[in-house]
């Protein structure tokens, strides 16, 4: 499925944090968000998701639901929000309890993303027994349980070391690579923009509009984190980052 944005603003009283984003995320791919603080990423997420409705404008999505589709949207945060009385397979069974399935294939789903996610051998484990990577990887296995048409990432990987983080990336890069989805990934890190991004979108200092919209049509197994090309891409985004994020700041001190 396709999710389209037309003429989205978006305002907390009079404060306009979004205006005017016109976007399409194009079904089996992945879109990243990248902008400096405060420029509404977070904001634009939770608008896609529908847990806001925005102030202004349309947000659809387009196309048929891929087969077995549970939820439509779905989202993985960066506090990983596992119930922590819960096993590593009971927090997945979670999202497809209220789900009129079968226990047996209830129990064939969980199996498969575990073993997607490289979690089959701690089904048991609780999260006070999983370091941080494994638990952003129950996360993921927990989103990837309902199949949804657009997966939403609010900067998963934050919040781990980088190690871990670069870790996590070439997970999600094999995910993909194995079983295509259409997502948006909001970061802060243009170094995992560039990794996972077919699409990184540049939105502006508040009230955030799209700045600029960068396509990098290398398949992402073939990408080389540490390639000039890539790295080139990543001064080019930063550079608008910053030059948006000054001016931001002299607006403030002239104001």
């Amino acid at each position: 499925m396709q999710l389209q944005l037309r003429g989205v603003s978006h305002a907390y009283d009079k404060t306009t944090v979004l205006q005017d984003i016109d976007l399409k995320v194009e079904a089996g791919r992945i879109l990243c968000l990248v902008g400096p603080s405060g420029c509404g990423k977070s904001t634009l997420l939770r608008l896609m998701g529908g847990l806001e409705k925005p102030t202004a404008g349309s947000i659809r999505l387009l196309g048929e639901a891929p087969p077995g589709c549970l939820n439509p949207l779905t989202y993985i945060f960066q506090d990983f929000a596992l119930l922590p009385w819960r096993s590593v397979e009971q927090n997945i069974s979670l999202v497809l309890e209220d789900h009129s399935l079968p226990a047996t294939e209830r129990q064939q789903i969980i199996d498969e993303v575990l073993q997607r996610t490289r979690m089959s051998d701690f089904r048991a484990a609780l999260p006070r027994q999983l370091s941080g990577g494994m638990k952003q990887r129950v996360a993921i296995a927990r989103a990837l349980a309902v199949n949804p048409a657009v997966l939403l990432m609010d900067e998963p990987l934050s919040a781990l070391d980088s190690q871990t983080r670069e870790l996590l990336l070439d997970d999600l890069v094999q995910l993909w690579t194995n079983a295509p989805f259409t997502g948006v990934y909001v970061t802060h890190n243009l170094s995992e923009a560039v990794r996972l991004g077919h699409e990184i979108v540049v939105l502006s200092r508040r009230p955030g509009r799209i700045f600029e919209t960068v396509r990098i049509e290398q398949a992402l197994i073939e990408r080389d984190p540490h390639s000039g090309e890539l790295e080139q891409v990543r001064r080019q985004l930063w550079q608008m980052m910053r030059d948006e994020a000054e001016q931001a700041e002299r607006e403030l001190l002239s104001s």
